[in-house]
């Protein structure tokens, strides 16, 4: 490819947008992002509603790739497990994997959008703020750019990459000339973001090096630890029913929600009427798309193509993912429909598999990490993992401290499910449990998983 045809224009500089940018810019490329709010470095973060980040191996990886893990890290809150509050006070931490080593981060979106459009801009990417994208004449390849004033400007383009989020306007723009095969499941459930400020020492109130969960049956609320000592705390309910967010309505009946079921979180969340009156709720959907390329002129990734609901906290790693991949895939080929189809085929059905788990998440966050059927499968998980280390690998693990494909953990987790429930079926404790018998069906069903990628 010259170098003149090797330019490529990205809508969107939050986080993707931002790592592809410097992806791409690392291997030669010239690079243009056009986003249509103000530099955040400037003008400050103003990205609304946003539950905490959980950064894991697959996002670390891609940010080694583009030099960015240094500076990402500097500000991330290690979190080694799950530390359930039951609702008589008892709190109990459910480790994520064996040990230290396998943990997973906390991380601020606003703090990390910031440090990728850094490292973008330093790695010579053309960052474009105030301007979104109005429009595409895919026929003259021009993209129509919007500034504050609605004045139009016309962007000529090789390609196009949309990395503008769920709201994609150039999945819009691309929908109108190509049936994407579009469709949006919504959860039923929303959210509300709080927040449990800083000890009066300026230390943490509570264990910082965990993800806190109040787990409620159909609800539950959340906390992830930030850098500056503060919580970020998400209330989860559904939009209809006893309770939700029909009637759960003012700051008041929030209060008199936590006095009741989160009971040893309410006096850690001093301004909790200010925090629920003020802050917009959320919406929790999974939206699917048959294709996200048109040819070689354009091709969506991340949350664009496939935004899930937040329960795995694999949208941003997944995102980071599509990234690697689409860079790979552009240096394999010249030839951009080719690369965009490829990075299509690789991409898609693993995005499935997550929006699949992330949802199947979601009821064991809510539902089972404090029933005592699953606390017993995942004792045996647990020691089948370390009798089989090659054979067993928790799905959780598989997900987040492995590359290995999405679509590979999800087939395996599945089988593993059924025979966890299989062996722990009429018993009440592992010391009763046959664990020849377990050690059998291991080797039987589940072949050596290899090395991740």
């Amino acid at each position: 490819m010259n170098d003149t045809a090797r330019h490529i224009t990205i809508i969107g500089a939050g986080l993707a947008g931002a790592l592809l940018g410097t992806l791409l810019a690392r291997r030669g490329w010239r690079v243009d992002v056009y986003e249509k709010r103000g530099d955040p470095r400037r003008a400050g973060y103003a990205g609304g509603r946003s539950i905490n980040l959980a950064l894991a191996e697959r996002g670390r990886h891609a940010l080694r790739l583009a030099g960015a893990d240094e500076a990402v890290m500097r500000h991330a809150v290690m979190m080694r497990g799950r530390m359930v509050h039951f609702p008589d006070g008892r709190t109990e931490l459910l480790r994520y994997g064996r040990d230290d080593s396998e943990v997973i981060w906390s991380v601020h979106r606003g703090g990390l959008n910031v440090a990728l459009l850094d490292i973008a801009q330093a790695a010579g990417v053309n960052l474009h703020f105030d301007r979104g994208l109005g429009g595409v004449d895919f026929d003259r390849r021009v993209a129509k750019v919007m500034d504050p004033d609605g004045a139009a400007h016309d962007v000529p383009y090789e390609s196009l990459v949309g990395a503008d989020g769920a709201g994609s306007a150039l999945r819009d723009a691309m929908s109108r000339q190509t049936d994407l095969g579009e469709r949006i499941e919504n959860l039923g459930h929303g959210y509300k973001e709080l927040e449990i400020p800083p000890a009066a020492d300026g230390g943490f109130r509570i264990e910082p090096n965990a993800l806190h969960i109040w787990p409620r049956g159909r609800y539950m609320c959340i906390a992830l630890p930030n850098d500056e000592r503060t919580f970020t705390v998400t209330l989860f309910l559904p939009n209809e029913g006893e309770p939700s967010f029909e009637t759960v309505r003012t700051g008041a009946d929030a209060r008199a929600l936590f006095e009741h079921d989160f009971a040893d979180a309410s006096p850690l969340i001093p301004d909790l009427e200010r925090d629920f009156d003020q802050h917009a709720t959320g919406l929790l959907a999974t939206l699917y798309l048959d294709t996200w390329t048109r040819g070689g002129d354009a091709v969506l990734l991340g949350d664009a193509a496939h935004a899930m609901v937040p329960f795995h906290g694999q949208g941003m790693n997944c995102a980071f993912e599509d990234c690697v991949a689409l860079a790979e895939h552009l240096d394999r080929t010249d030839d951009r429909a080719a690369a965009f189809a490829a990075f299509q085929s690789e991409r898609l059905p693993n995005a499935r598999a997550i929006q699949q788990m992330a949802l199947e998440n979601y009821l064991e966050m809510r539902d089972r990490v404090g029933d005592d059927e699953f606390l017993l499968q995942r004792a045996l998980e647990q020691e089948l993992a370390a009798r089989h280390p090659d054979r067993f690998v928790p799905r959780y693990a598989m997900v987040t401290f492995m590359r290995i494909p999405y679509a590979t953990a999800l087939a395996r987790g599945q089988v593993q499910r059924a025979l966890l429930a299989e062996v722990t079926q009429g018993h009440d404790s592992l010391d009763t449990i046959d664990r020849a018998w377990a050690d059998r069906l291991v080797e039987e069903r589940l072949p050596p998983l290899g090395k991740a990628a």
